[in-house]
């Protein structure tokens, strides 16, 4: 819990001076992809976790890597996140940073699933339709469940929509059987 605390802060200093730079998603993008590096190369998690490696050498290999890639607020930005030795926290800044972007530029994550995979002109017009119904912009992320039969299932944050055929005909088969127990209670 502790280390959540830690990278929303971290996370909210970030979006701060990507504000200031102008820069917000841009910024997200660059952490993702540092956070991302961090997580699937282990030469880099090794280099920026060693104890053996001071601290100043980390940030040199940061800025080293990042020159002409990155603009200069954000290589500081890593530096100093080294210099606490909180480099391990970066993939869950990350995380932090995003959920912050999303906030601030109004948008929602929607996990759709449908029975087949769609189409590009089928996903935004779900996509579209989801955004006039939820009144802010819906970032949708598809996935097929052949088990669904048809329709379709949105979760938005804790909330669930079912239109799926699979549930319809569980809905249908309990109200059966329930309505047969109950001509049998009389």
């Amino acid at each position: 819990m502790k280390n959540a605390v830690v990278a929303r802060n971290y996370a909210e200093a970030l979006v701060a001076t990507a504000e200031r730079h102008g820069d917000v998603v841009q910024f997200g993008l660059l952490m993702d992809a540092v956070a991302g590096a961090i997580t699937v190369e282990p030469k880099i998690r090794a280099v920026l976790e060693s104890p053996r490696i001071t601290k100043q050498a980390k940030k040199q290999v940061l800025e080293q890597a990042l020159k002409g890639r990155a603009p200069a607020p954000f290589i500081r930005f890593l530096q100093g996140v080294v210099q606490r030795g909180r480099q391990g926290l970066l993939p869950e800044i990350s995380e932090a940073y995003q959920l912050l972007v999303d906030q601030h530029l109004g948008r929602v994550h929607a996990g759709v699933v449908t029975a087949r995979p769609v189409d590009d002109r089928l996903a935004a017009a779900i996509t579209e339709r989801l955004t006039r119904a939820v009144g802010k912009t819906v970032l949708s992320h598809f996935r097929a469940d052949p088990a669904l039969v048809g329709g379709v299932i949105v979760r938005i944050g804790d909330r669930v929509f079912d239109g799926s055929i699979r549930r319809r005909l569980q809905l249908l088969r309990y109200r059966m059987l329930h309505a047969r127990d109950a001509g049998r209670a009389e």
